[in-house]
């Protein structure tokens, strides 16, 4: 079995996190018909008084009456139906924001509101194929904002039936009820994952956050695709056009949020997945500079690798340009004088069929002068706080995924798969005796091992990192009971996979949370993170160092009393422990207040904390960012003695990040 073959078998098993499902407006509510009236005889010698059309109600004729007296509202009605019409107006001016390009015209909901489908640049279509983001041109009049615009071209998955339409560069601005210009609120900016090639930030419905966070939160469409990342000779800015359409959103927010109710200067650029990887690379990129304050990774390491194939990362300019000739001959334009106008030509479904099936960003460019993690190892990045982490068991959907595509995983085959997945000498037998597989955990050891080598350990790696330069917070999303994205039974439990977080923050889809778990309060610690106000109750686990054959030691936690609102199962990693580690074990006891986590000094600079509401300057006096709350134990791994999240690749990098926990 080679990898190529597995490796295309995952392409056809894997499913979309969910389909896109955006219901149609409710037609209009039908106009009941007038109610009859009895005929009326009239003496000769009266006259009738004609009935004017605004009255309310006709008190019904007597046979013989001599006129028709139209009944006046009386007082209690007059005044309801002026303050229906006041809260009408009303509710249409606050729904009507005017901002640089022209106002827009959103729609009002139970506790918040919604702007859909704003451009924030020109529609990327003709020459502009492959360019540069251009400004969005100025509209007159109110633009309607109550319906999504078109997701970027991309082939079915997410959005059902897929998208052709390049006039794709729109936002989503979600605002709680309070927010307002005098009153701005933080933001967020939403960057959706999709392996680069599908996902709509429509599929995102935020209010949950919005309401919750008491944030304004802003989800993008970016160019995906051969569209998005197109590496050419003669094709200035190559291999980041995607990226460079999250930057002029970024502008865009920077500019015209402030009219929404937002803090144009409290801005948090936050992704998952490649959504995830954009936000690393956007630290990493110079053209980046002051368009936002803090930044959240979920599940998008910044150390990923072309040999870790399930999660996103770069490629070298040149690769990219490989690639681009190898898209431009299957396009059948690769023989052509000019290849850019030959493919500016094509239709888009054409490009569609042409590209692969997963794309990556392209560094050694100028919007991305180095790989996102040899940038951070060389502190060449934008110094904001930074919140990072990922799910416990992002793995386990692939593994699945492959198992159900006809490759399964028993003890006589676990080391041709582990062979095909890690090729170098030698890794396979190790990771075999690290990771061995019996009779029936074929699933979750393999699992465990895809989690561990493209997730845990490069974001651990990415902690370490970070931490060296910036104010570093982690998470790990650990629910192991998280209900299930797809239909369809999987042939083990997920646990925590890749992307099961998603539903505690949004509604995907428009699809309202369905489960009592995705009803929590969990939007509301994600969202308020690096704000100065008091932390809730949480708790955290700290991760040791690999001992020998890649092992670890028992995960520990410090314990608080429980809090009073239970979340879903959650740790948050707080890195190398300091103090006395025996009295954190599980099973210390509990009732013991509080941790405060604070970030350990780097070069001798004072203790930092992320800042939110309370002010823009980090304050070692002000409270910690409220962490994921993890209400129920730390589990411990099921992985058969192998460390949690630990793989041999990693064994001998730094672990955990630069942090200490106090009362």
């Amino acid at each position: 079995m080679t990898k190529h073959r597995v490796l295309t078998s995952l392409g056809c098993a894997l499913t979309a996190v969910l389909a896109t499902a955006w219901s149609s407006a409710a037609p209009p509510t039908p106009t009941a018909p007038a109610a009859a009236t009895a005929p009326q005889r009239s003496r000769p010698a009266a006259t009738t008084r004609p009935v004017r059309p605004d009255a309310v109600a006709t008190r019904p004729v007597r046979s013989g009456a001599a006129t028709t007296r139209p009944v006046r509202p009386d007082a209690a009605t007059t005044r309801r139906a002026r303050s229906d019409a006041a809260t009408e107006r009303s509710r249409h001016s606050d729904t009507t924001v005017r901002a640089h390009y022209g106002a827009v015209r959103g729609a009002a909901h139970d506790g918040y509101r919604t702007f859909e489908g704003i451009p924030y640049a020109s529609p990327p279509v003709g020459r502009l194929r492959w360019a540069p983001p251009h400004r969005a041109a100025h509209w007159s009049g109110a633009r309607d904002a109550t319906r999504p615009a078109s997701a970027c071209p991309q082939p079915a998955g997410e959005v059902p039936s897929g998208s052709t339409d390049e006039d794709c560069l729109h936002l989503n601005v979600t605002t709680p009820d309070g927010a307002r210009p005098s009153r701005p609120k933080p933001v967020i900016v939403w960057l959706h994952g999709g392996g680069f090639t599908t996902g709509a930030g429509s599929s995102y419905d935020a209010h949950r956050m919005a309401t919750r966070g008491d944030v304004v939160v802003v989800t993008v469409n970016y160019r995906l695709g051969a569209l998005g990342f197109l590496a050419h000779g003669d094709l200035p800015g190559s291999g980041t056009f995607g990226l460079a359409d999250q930057q002029a959103a970024l502008r865009w927010v920077r500019a015209e949020i402030g009219a929404f109710g937002g803090d144009a200067h409290n801005v948090t650029l936050a992704g998952e997945s490649a959504g995830g990887y954009s936000v690393c690379a956007q630290l990493a990129s110079p053209a980046a500079a002051g368009l936002f304050d803090r930044a959240i990774i979920g599940s998008g390491p910044c150390t990923g690798r072309p040999d870790r194939p399930f999660a996103p990362f770069s490629v070298p300019l040149s690769a990219a340009r490989a690639t681009g000739a190898d898209f431009a001959v299957r396009a059948g334009c690769g023989s052509d004088r000019d290849v850019m106008a030959c493919l500016r030509r094509l239709d888009v479904s054409r490009l569609l069929a042409a590209q692969d099936t997963d794309q990556q960003p392209a560094h050694t460019t100028p919007l991305l002068p180095r790989d996102p993690a040899a940038a951070i190892a060389a502190d060449r990045l934008h110094h904001v706080p930074v919140l990072i982490g990922n799910n416990h068991d992002e793995g386990n959907g692939w593994a699945a995924g492959i198992i159900q595509a006809g490759y399964p995983v028993t003890p006589g085959t676990w080391p041709d798969i582990a062979a095909a997945f890690f090729p170098g000498p030698g890794q396979a037998k190790a990771i075999v005796r690290a990771y061995p597989v019996h009779r029936t955990d074929g699933g979750p050891v393999f699992g465990a091992v895809i989690g561990d080598a493209d997730f845990a350990c490069p974001t651990a790696r990415a902690e370490s990192l970070l931490a060296a330069h910036v104010p570093v917070w982690s998470y790990e999303f650990a629910d192991e009971h998280a209900p299930p994205l797809t239909p369809g039974t999987p042939p083990f439990p997920l646990g925590a996979p890749h992307a099961s977080e998603l539903p505690y923050l949004f509604d995907l889809g428009g699809r309202p949370a369905t489960s009592p778990r995705h009803s929590t309060d969990w939007p509301t610690p994600w969202s308020t993170t690096g704000r100065a106000s008091p932390a809730p109750p949480i708790r955290t686990a700290r991760r040791r160092r690999p001992g020998p054959g890649g092992r670890c030691s028992p995960w520990h936690r410090t314990t608080s009393s429980p809090p009073a609102r239970r979340a879903p199962a959650t740790t948050a990693r707080s890195g190398t422990p300091s103090g006395d580690a025996g009295a954190d074990r599980i099973g210390a006891p509990q009732g013991r207040r509080t941790p405060r986590l604070r970030q350990r000094p780097a070069g001798g600079r004072s203790d930092t904390l992320l800042t939110g509401h309370g002010g823009r300057s980090p304050t070692s006096r002000s409270r910690p960012p409220p962490m994921l709350p993890a209400p129920s134990p730390v589990r411990r791994d099921h992985r058969h003695g192998a460390c949690a999240n630990r793989l041999p690749p990693c064994h001998g990098a730094p672990a955990g990040s630069r942090y200490t926990s106090s009362t």
